[in-house]
C-alpha cells in the first residue's frame, strides 16, 4: 500500500471505524485511542495489506484492541457491588435511543459488536466474519441469537417505559 492509499483509507474509513468503537466503548476518548492504534499498525505494515483488505484490517484491529481495552479496563475498575440498583418502574425513559442503547448494553460484546457491524454499519455477513475471525455461519447464529435477546428485552413493557 503506498502512503496515497493509506491517506485514502483515512478519509474513507475513520469515520465509520471511529462510530463502531464509540458505539461499544461509549467513551470517546477511549474510542479516538483504539482507531489512532488501528491506523497506528495498519500504517506500520502497510507493505503487507493490499489497499483492497485495508478496510477488514482496519476493523479487525480495531475490534481486537477494542477487546484488549474493555477487558484491561475491567481489571483495573472496581465495582461497587453493594450500589443500590434503581427500580425500573420509577425509571422514565422518554428517548428511544436510551432504550435501545440499554438494550445494546445487555448483550455479550459479540453480540453488540455484530449488531452494530451487521445493521448499523451494514457490513455483509462475509466481511463481518473476517473483521471478528468467526465463520459466516458463526455470524449468522450469533447474530439471530443477539436480535432474539434484543427483542425480548424490549418486547416487555417496564424496559421501555
Amino acid at each position: 500500500m503506498t502512503e496515497k492509499e493509506y491517506n485514502k483509507c483515512v478519509d474513507l474509513y475513520a469515520d465509520n471505524l471511529f462510530r463502531f468503537i464509540v458505539k461499544n466503548l461509549e467513551h470517546t476518548e477511549d474510542a479516538r485511542d483504539v482507531v489512532q492504534n488501528a491506523f497506528e499498525i495498519l500504517w506500520k505494515h502497510c507493505n503487507d495489506v493490499p489497499f483492497e483488505k485495508a478496510k477488514s484490517y482496519l476493523f479487525t484491529v480495531a475490534y481486537h484492541n477494542m477487546i484488549d481495552h474493555v477487558r484491561k479496563v475491567k481489571r483495573i475498575t472496581l465495582v461497587d457491588q453493594f450500589r443500590e440498583e434503581t427500580k425500573i418502574s420509577e425509571q422514565r425513559v422518554h428517548n428511544a435511543k436510551n432504550v435501545l442503547e440499554k438494550a445494546l448494553n445487555r448483550l455479550t460484546e459479540v453480540q453488540r459488536s455484530l449488531i452494530l457491524l451487521k445493521d448499523y454499519e451494514g457490513y455483509s455477513y462475509e466481511e463481518i466474519s473476517s473483521i471478528m475471525h468467526l465463520n459466516p455461519s458463526q455470524v449468522k447464529v450469533y447474530l439471530h441469537r443477539a436480535r432474539i435477546h434484543l427483542k425480548n428485552y424490549l418486547v416487555k413493557m417496564e424496559n421501555v417505559i
